[in-house]
C-alpha cells in the first residue's frame, strides 16, 4: 500500500473525540455494536441533515454533493482496480464483545476447541484480560466490515482478523492493510459516486443527414463534479472524493462515419465539452460530432457517449489531491440518418 495510506491518524482521534463531545447531536448513541446489537453503527438519517446517512458499518457517508436524479450510475473504473470489499474499523467496547462473544460459547455452536481458544484470546490474558475491561473507555476492539454491495464478492473473506483491540490515539496495526485509513475511505467514497447518464445534445435537431457534420456537446448543469465525503465519527477522521468529468469518447455506432477529431475524443476545455450548435455553423466542422456517410435506412444507428471521470481525493492529514483510478460512465441514443433529398428540375 502506498505510504499516504498509512496517515497517522493519532492527532485526528484526539481532535475527533474533542469535537464530538461538545457537539449538540447525541454522538453518545454513535458507538460501536449501536443499540446493543455488538454488529452495526446505528446513525438516525435526518438528524439534522437528510443528506447525511449510515451504512452497516463504522463509515457515514455524506451524499449531498454527489449526481442525483433518476439518470445516475456507478462509474466503472478504466482498470482492474476495485475498491475494497471489506475493511477493520471500531466495533465493540469491552462490553460489547463480551455481550457478543458469551453467548455464542454457551450455545458451543462453534466447537469446544475453537470457543476454548477464544476464551484464552479475550479472557485469560492472551493477550486480553476479561475482554480488556481494564482499558473501557480509552479505544474499541476494531472487526471486520463488509463493504454494502459487495457482500457476494469473494474479497469480503480477506478480512478474517479476530478483533483486535486499539487504544485512542494509536494507529491500526500495520500489518493490516484493509484497516480504516483516510486512503480507504477515499476508496469506501469511490464506490459511492454517482455520475448522470451520457446523452449528448445534438444539432441540427432531428433526423441527421448524410454527409452533413452534426455537432455533439454536454450541458454544463448535468456534467460538473461530483463528490461524497466518507467518515468515522468515533476517529475523527474523514475522505472526500471527487469525479470530475475530463473527455467524452463518441461511438457513432457504425464504420460508416467520422468522428471529430478522428479520435472520437472530445476534451473537456474551460470546464466545456464539446461546443453548442449555432445557427449557420450546419456546414462547418464542429470541435466535438460526428459524419454519417450512409443513411441509417429503415432504422437507426447506436450512438454511444462515454464521459471519462477524473478521481481524486483529499483526506484527514493528507497533503493536496491524492489521485485514484480514472472511471467512466456512458450510454447509448438512437440516431436516425437520412439521405439529403434532391429535387430535379
Amino acid at each position: 500500500m502506498p505510504a499516504v495510506a498509512r496517515v497517522s491518524i493519532c492527532a485526528a482521534v484526539l481532535a475527533g473525540a474533542t469535537v464530538l463531545a461538545g457537539s449538540p447531536t447525541a454522538w453518545a448513541d454513535i458507538v460501536p455494536g449501536g443499540e446493543g446489537t455488538g454488529s452495526e453503527t446505528q446513525v438516525e438519517g435526518g438528524k439534522g441533515d437528510q443528506t447525511v446517512s449510515a451504512t452497516a458499518g463504522a463509515v457515514v457517508y455524506d451524499r449531498s454533493k454527489n449526481g442525483s436524479g433518476a439518470s445516475v450510475g456507478p462509474v466503472a473504473t478504466a482498470t482492474n482496480w476495485t475498491p475494497p470489499a471489506c475493511y477493520y474499523a471500531p466495533r465493540y467496547t469491552p462490553e460489547q464483545l463480551k455481550k457478543a462473544k458469551e453467548p455464542v460459547w454457551e450455545a458451543e455452536s462453534t466447537g469446544y476447541q475453537w470457543d476454548a481458544q477464544q476464551r484464552d484470546k479475550y479472557v485469560n490474558g492472551h493477550p486480553y484480560k476479561d475482554f480488556n475491561k481494564e482499558k473501557a473507555g480509552k479505544g474499541y476492539f476494531w472487526d471486520s466490515y463488509v463493504t454494502p454491495g459487495r457482500e457476494g464478492d469473494p474479497g469480503a473473506l480477506d478480512c478474517n482478523e479476530d478483533a483486535f483491540w486499539v487504544d485512542t490515539g494509536d494507529d491500526p496495526p500495520a500489518d493490516i492493510p484493509q484497516a480504516i485509513t483516510p486512503e480507504v475511505l477515499a476508496q469506501l467514497a469511490y464506490a459511492e459516486i454517482r455520475v448522470p447518464t451520457t446523452e449528448v445534445e445534438l444539432r441540427p435537431a432531428g433526423a441527421t443527414k448524410v454527409n452533413l457534420p452534426t455537432w455533439a456537446w454536454l450541458d454544463a448543469t448535468d456534467f460538473k463534479p461530483v463528490s461524497v465525503t466518507a467518515s468515522v465519527p468515533l476517529l475523527g477522521v474523514e475522505a472526500t472524493t471527487t469525479a470530475e468529468p475530463v473527455s467524452v469518447k463518441i461511438d457513432p455506432g457504425t464504420a460508416d462515419a467520422q468522428t471529430f477529431p478522428a479520435s472520437g475524443v472530445c476534451e473537456a476545455v474551460n470546464g466545456t465539452i464539446g461546443e453548442p450548435y449555432a445557427r449557420g455553423k450546419a456546414e462547418k466542422t464542429p470541435p466535438c460530432g460526428v459524419k454519417y456517410l450512409r443513411a441509417s435506412g429503415n432504422g437507426s444507428y447506436q450512438l454511444k457517449a462515454t464521459v471519462t471521470w477524473k478521481i481524486h481525493w483529499t483526506g484527514t492529514g493528507v497533503a493536496g489531491e491524492q489521485p485514484l483510478p480514472d472511471g467512466d460512465f456512458g450510454g447509448e441514443q438512437d440516431i436516425v440518418v437520412q439521405e439529403i433529398q434532391a429535387v430535379n428540375r
